[in-house]
């Protein structure tokens, strides 16, 4: 049920992200037709389409590790037994969460303060807050989604994979 969850969650985040990046590639043609054939420019727009790539990379991660499509140098552990892969994937999980962890509360202070203070984009007028909190809701998630599988492996719902075999897919 969870899984499934974090999947709708994962497909919605995806289907808003690219429909954010074609809104961006079409302001920025906007902005190039009016630029070059009206002499005009539209003040805000590289600042949105800036905006729009941070939500990218950082929901983007969020979709990643609810997908397990990270990238790994596990050559040598897929070789290793079973019983070493279990201890390197909890291991994984361990690393993955405190990391990411410490990014968040990180994150999440910084937007708190980028609140606190007001502070507004030059150009736009976009409370600071926002672009900044995207930091933190990327990672959070993905602390969230890993506590989840942390679960699962623990619960023995969540086997090592046998080498060559793993889908990416939670």
């Amino acid at each position: 049920m969870i899984d499934r969850w974090i999947g709708r969650i994962a497909r919605g985040l995806e289907l808003a992200l690219a429909l954010a990046f074609v809104a961006a590639i079409l302001l920025n043609f906007t902005n190039v037709i009016a630029r070059y054939v009206f002499a005009r420019s539209i003040l805000w727009a590289d600042e949105a389409q800036v905006f729009v790539m941070i939500a990218i990379t950082f929901f983007g991660f969020l979709i990643v590790t609810s997908r397990d499509g990270h990238l790994r140098m596990d050559v040598l552990a897929r070789m290793a037994p079973p019983r070493v892969q279990g201890w390197l994937k909890a291991l994984e999980l361990v690393i993955f969460v405190a990391v990411c962890g410490l990014i968040f509360v990180q994150s999440q202070d910084y937007a708190g303060r980028m609140f606190d203070i007001g502070r507004m984009s030059d150009a736009g007028d976009v409370p600071m807050w926002i672009p900044h909190s995207f930091l933190a809701i990327g990672f959070g998630g993905a602390v969230l989604v890993m506590i989840w599988r942390g679960f699962r492996f623990i619960t023995g719902r969540d086997k090592v994979d046998p080498p060559h075999t793993q889908t990416g897919a939670i």
